[in-house]
């Protein structure tokens, strides 16, 4: 059995960041990447607005130079996932895909969220190529375009009134015939010009080619089974993320739709010695840079609990 300090479980831009953290801390930290190594940065195309890359950077790049610079400080790094983890006593028991056991004093969760999909083969084949699940990251993309967004909650309102700042036009594109959104929200998307919503409407195919990407939609009204075809430069798919919290599911606090529960502003869970960090406990941000915001919290939260167990 190996012991550590401190199991990082998650590579994107939390978990990195407090392997950088912990790392220069002296703790030696051990971090697992989990299968996407670099987390759901690495399929993203441009990267414009995290500070320090005035000219951008492509997701894979910028996660490789954080995991350098995680390395750089002695945190290691190992590719594969830790498929059970025993938080009922410390230290802490985990074990990786190859059945090997970690013995940890301290666990940062990181294992971010995962947005959740129509299920279509054309939205699949255009990721990065005008298909995204967020609009705050890509929408600057798509100014003065047209656009749609998918979906009929606070989310998808959310998106589509930021959209509609930058874009010429915007279709939602509603399921039902109504929204399930907040009432102030439904105020601002309906009383918004540049929106158009499409009622009791799903999304048959996304249309496009190599060349340009996305060019459009062809939506099926549910009712009357009319195809619609609307031209298109970036689809935005909002139906709402799922947390990767099934290592820890029955074992942490979880809130309603599954985040982690973290003492904000710290990274604590209600088990001493565990933190979370990232999407995995943010249903608000889930921006690249607030990740690594949350990375360097439960550094500095571990690193201060290892110091209050001596």
């Amino acid at each position: 059995m190996e012991k550590t300090k401190c199991l990082i479980i998650g590579s994107g831009p939390a978990g990195y960041t407090a392997g950088i953290y912990t790392g220069r801390a002296d703790i030696k930290p051990i971090l697992y990447t989990g299968m996407q190594p670099g987390g759901q940065l690495t399929i993203t195309t441009d990267i414009e607005n995290f500070p320090g890359y005035p000219e951008g950077v492509g997701g894979t790049e910028m996660m490789n130079d954080l995991k350098k610079q995680a390395e750089r400080f002695g945190t290691d790094i190992r590719n594969g996932a830790i498929e059970k983890l025993d938080l009922s006593q410390r230290p802490f028991h985990a074990t990786d895909d190859h059945g090997n056991v970690i013995e940890a004093d301290t666990v940062i969760i990181a294992t971010g969220a995962s947005a959740r999909w129509l299920g279509l083969e054309s939205e699949k084949k255009f990721y990065g190529q005008g298909v995204s699940a967020c609009a705050t990251c890509d929408g600057y993309f798509y100014k003065n375009m047209e656009v749609a967004v998918v979906g009929g909650g606070d989310t998808a309102c959310e998106e589509a009134c930021y959209l509609a700042t930058l874009c010429s036009k915007v279709y939602q594109i509603v399921r039902r015939d109504e929204l399930r959104a907040s009432k102030a929200m439904q105020h601002r998307v309906m009383n918004n010009p540049k929106i158009e919503i499409c009622w009791n409407s799903v999304t048959e195919e996304i249309c496009g080619n190599d060349m340009d990407g996305v060019t459009g939609a062809n939506l099926k009204n549910v009712k009357t089974g009319e195809i619609r075809h609307i031209e298109l430069a970036g689809f935005f798919v909002a139906i709402g993320h799922q947390p990767n919290t099934e290592l820890v599911k029955g074992q942490i606090d979880l809130d309603e739709q599954g985040y982690i529960k973290v003492q904000s502003p710290r990274a604590k869970t209600n088990i001493p010695g565990v933190f979370a960090a990232g999407d995995v406990c943010d249903p608000n941000y889930r921006q690249a840079i607030v990740a690594a915001g949350n990375g360097c919290i439960a550094a500095i939260d571990v690193e201060r609990f290892l110091q209050s167990q001596h």
